[in-house]
């Protein structure tokens, strides 16, 4: 896994060479089809794309007790794996401000689920001349639900009272 320094050292050679860096940030507990999207929608506005996740902690404190289920460093793993992710690494923060201001991303992206007042970081990346993105939400798709879904027996809606 990539330190915040040797990142911000990548990214400044690939904007060096004239590529556009894009950037998001997540739980990504639980990889599913709508972050595999997003993800590749995120790669469709740049050249490379720079991923940052939520550690243990922050999850915990981002989406309660028994979150995340698959610790930091393999989430991690599994998004610097997929051909749409360049690289991936852990923020321990509860918001990604530091990281962005760190990597100083051309494209600022997040899920549609994130309205563009509350996109952390976008008043930066604008102010040096990024833009900010909002991406469709996949319906149907949400870690959360899932994580539901599975402590049901995989039924979609939790089992009606007799």
């Amino acid at each position: 896994m990539k330190s915040l320094a040797a990142v911000v050292r990548t990214v400044r050679t690939a904007q060096a060479a004239g590529l556009r860096v894009v950037f998001t940030n997540g739980c990504f507990d639980l990889i599913h089809r709508g972050h595999i999207r997003y993800l590749e929608q995120a790669r469709a506005l740049g050249d490379f794309l720079v991923v940052a996740v939520n550690s243990d902690a922050s999850v915990r404190q981002l989406k309660g007790a028994g979150r995340p289920v698959v610790p930091a460093d393999q989430r991690a793993e599994v998004l610097a794996a997929l051909a749409a992710v360049d690289l991936a690494l852990i923020f321990d923060d509860l918001d990604p401000g530091r990281v962005i201001r760190s990597v100083r991303p051309d494209v600022l992206v997040k899920g549609g689920d994130w309205s563009m007042d509350r996109i952390v970081g976008a008043d930066f990346v604008r102010s040096i001349g990024g833009r900010v993105r909002s991406l469709p939400y996949v319906k149907g798709t949400s870690t959360s639900a899932l994580i539901r879904r599975l402590a049901f027996g995989g039924r979609h809606q939790p089992p009606a009272s007799r």
